[in-house]
């Protein structure tokens, strides 16, 4: 076993979440070494009748999320489940669920019931718009979260909105959720304090956008579609298309790289360009007609060795079979073919160990 997948060796942790943001997040603490029950409904877990399934007939999307954790049945309704589930939390560093506010509660599963029982406990709430706030009891999804933080009304193209995929709310409550327990498991190191931790999906956009806010503190002005330098108003970061209909991206931010990619183009008269006022339209409306001129090949040769940061882009399967995934051994086929995103780090030099398939905790 390697050290990453060792770090959180001996901590249990009880998962009551479904869909993506808390079992992403599980998933990641099970990649670390944690020991995940993983508790479904008597009708099975949701994701079991979602998405595609693979040549054996299993959900794609339930066995990906659900890897290297152990599961149990539970009917949390009847006395003799719910006790069973008080033991798991019992004897947990951690639980982590994504009801909405209030369920736990009328279970008679309250985070402060549970952690009378077990100080140390570390409850983890995941829900749509937390605990309090005038959204609190509402339902949602990922568009609605980034819709209400401010994220969609200054992205976009052609003068719309578009829909983020993956989904961005539901991956940074995960990552959130898991940055956040960590902090808690070190400082319960120290004082020998649980936590009880309430994340919203709703929240979780905000700090995102620190420069976005840093702009509207500054000058009182929100980001305006295709108007500031990362959402399409510059013509050095942006999507182009060749002449062959392939999309590429050019991320030319800094001076040196985009005076780079302006000498290897043979067009040096577009550097003093660069700082011409957002939107830059004009200069856009240049460089996209550059693009439109050159094969994607073309684009390659000249480009390439330019250090321009310049990308073609890639579709998935492309990104799984291509050289940098084959090196970094991020994606990898478990015993059954399937494909499984691995904890993103490398450890004194080890790569991440590849994933065992869920199995049954009864």
């Amino acid at each position: 076993m390697s050290r990453l997948n060792g770090f959180l060796a001996g901590v249990r942790v009880v998962d009551l979440t479904n869909y993506l943001p808390g079992p992403l997040a599980t998933l990641l603490l099970a990649d670390l070494g944690a020991e995940v029950v993983k508790v479904e409904p008597p009708q099975g877990d949701a994701l079991r009748t979602l998405g595609p399934r693979d040549a054996a007939g299993r959900p794609a999307y339930y066995e990906a999320i659900s890897a290297g954790k152990r599961t149990v049945t539970l009917d949390l309704k009847t006395p003799a489940d719910h006790a069973r589930f008080l033991a798991l939390s019992d004897a947990a560093d951690i639980v982590i669920e994504s009801f909405r506010p209030g369920v736990m509660a009328r279970l008679g599963l309250a985070p402060a019931t549970l952690r009378e029982r077990n100080p140390r406990l570390i409850h983890v709430s995941l829900s749509g718009y937390g605990r309090s706030g005038p959204h609190s009891g509402e339902a949602g999804h990922d568009v609605n979260y980034l819709a209400r933080a401010g994220a969609l009304a200054g992205n976009g193209a052609g003068g719309r909105a578009v829909v983020f995929a993956p989904p961005l709310a539901d991956c940074l409550a995960s990552m959130f959720g898991l940055s956040t327990l960590l902090a808690a498991l070190y400082s319960r190191e120290r004082d020998g304090r649980g936590a009880d931790i309430d994340i919203a999906l709703a929240d979780v956009i905000m700090p995102l956008q620190v420069y976005a806010l840093a702009g509207l503190g500054a000058t009182g002005r929100a980001p305006v579609r295709e108007g500031d330098l990362l959402n399409g108003g510059a013509a050095f970061y942006g999507i182009y298309v060749t002449a062959d209909g392939d999309e590429v991206a050019l991320g030319a931010i800094e001076p040196k790289f985009w005076a780079a990619f302006c000498e290897a183009a043979g067009h040096p008269e577009w550097i003093a360009r660069q700082d011409e006022p957002l939107p830059q339209r004009a200069l856009t409306a240049d460089v996209a007609a550059w693009f439109a001129t050159m094969p994607v090949a073309e684009c390659r040769r000249r480009l390439g060795p330019a250090d321009c940061c310049f990308t073609e882009l890639c579709t998935l399967d492309e990104a799984v079979a291509g050289a940098h995934n084959a090196a970094r051994r991020l994606v990898r086929a478990d015993r059954d073919g399937a494909l499984h995103a691995l904890y993103p780090a490398w450890v004194d030099g080890e790569p991440p160990q590849d994933r065992v398939p869920s199995r049954s905790a009864d």
